[in-house]
């Protein structure tokens, strides 16, 4: 077992060397700006690097491709106490590519930060969708076995068992965070979400009524807001009682993606008529909703359920997707 001289548990309160994979993306690109605030040393590594802002650097790798001795040098390279994997992303991209940066990408880095010298903590973004779906009412405890219903909850389950049992091996200290639907600035332009906003502004562009024809929007998930999400991240990147668990961060709210829809709707103040189209399965709601006491309990987490807010940021940045 590899015992650490030096954990970033131990350094709660002072600056650490940390690393966000995927820095550049919806999550990262926040993430890093919150860490320099806090005034952590903070690099940034994506396939196409930009400008993030004051005290960020910024190191090109494209993740997808790099082998193990590429992500070893560059961890060499930076000596991170701490590690965010915020890529693996899933809109836009077929399953070869998602199993490229996710599952690959995971077990890739495991396998580099263990051969170094010191434990590093990693936090993995994981995903609501690894729980799969759930009886109407019910939450998803951090217990509950998973049950995917698509490749990217599959692959996601993979990325939290790997990075699990590489904790317990003390390869790495891991913390994965289970997040919900995630809702703010810069929202993937191929997310639902995403798409509506870009359709809203070609309507404001032209002065003309917005017309959405989408999918039946019946379905209820967990929304979490984006700086809620920044939040728990921070959090997870010191607290002791965090290392190696699972723990879930949404805002413990079924909500339907009608609702959210008509939220951008709102915030964007555009004249709109929505039509959805009639259901041809069944009739029933698919549902899920996080239990989030343990985030509480461990991170002393709680989500401000101001979704308002973060869709208004949504909506005064759409159009602007950022690469992940």
């Amino acid at each position: 077992m590899i015992i650490a001289p030096r954990g970033p548990a131990d350094d709660a309160g002072q600056p650490l060397r940390v690393t966000v994979l995927g820095g550049t993306g919806f999550l990262g690109d926040p993430i890093c700006r919150a860490l320099a605030d806090q005034g952590h040393t903070v690099v940034a590594v994506a396939r196409t690097p930009k400008v993030i802002g004051a005290g960020v650097q910024v190191r090109a790798l494209d993740l997808a491709e790099a082998d193990v001795d590429e992500i070893t040098e560059m961890l060499r390279d930076l000596d991170p106490h701490v590690v965010i994997n915020a890529a693996g992303g899933m809109w836009g991209l077929t399953d070869a590519q998602m199993l490229a940066v996710n599952v690959t990408l995971v077990e890739r880095l495991i396998e580099a930060a263990g051969r170094l010298p010191r434990r590093v903590r990693v936090v993995q973004l994981g995903s609501v969708h690894e729980y799969g779906l759930v009886p109407v009412g019910t939450s998803m405890p951090e217990q509950l076995t998973p049950a995917p219903v698509m490749p990217y909850g599959e692959f996601k389950v993979r990325c939290t068992t790997a990075l699990t049992e590489a904790h317990r091996q003390g390869l790495v200290e891991s913390v994965t965070l289970r997040v919900g639907n995630v809702i703010g600035a810069g929202q993937p332009g191929h997310s639902l979400l995403g798409v509506v906003a870009a359709r809203l502004r070609d309507a404001q562009r032209t002065g003309e009524r917005a017309r959405l024809e989408l999918a039946p929007l019946g379905s209820q998930r967990d929304f979490v807001g984006l700086s809620d999400v920044v939040a728990a991240v921070l959090l997870a990147v010191t607290r002791r009682d965090a290392a190696g668990r699972v723990i879930n961060i949404g805002r413990g709210v079924a909500a339907s993606a009608r609702d959210m829809v008509q939220l951008l709707i709102n915030a964007s103040e555009v004249p709109t008529d929505l039509v959805e189209a009639e259901r041809t399965g069944p009739a029933e709601t698919t549902w899920q909703r996080l239990d989030v006491g343990l985030a509480a309990e461990v991170l002393g987490w709680s989500p401000s359920d101001d979704l308002h807010t973060e869709m208004k940021q949504l909506w005064e940045h759409a159009g602007a997707e950022v690469p992940a």
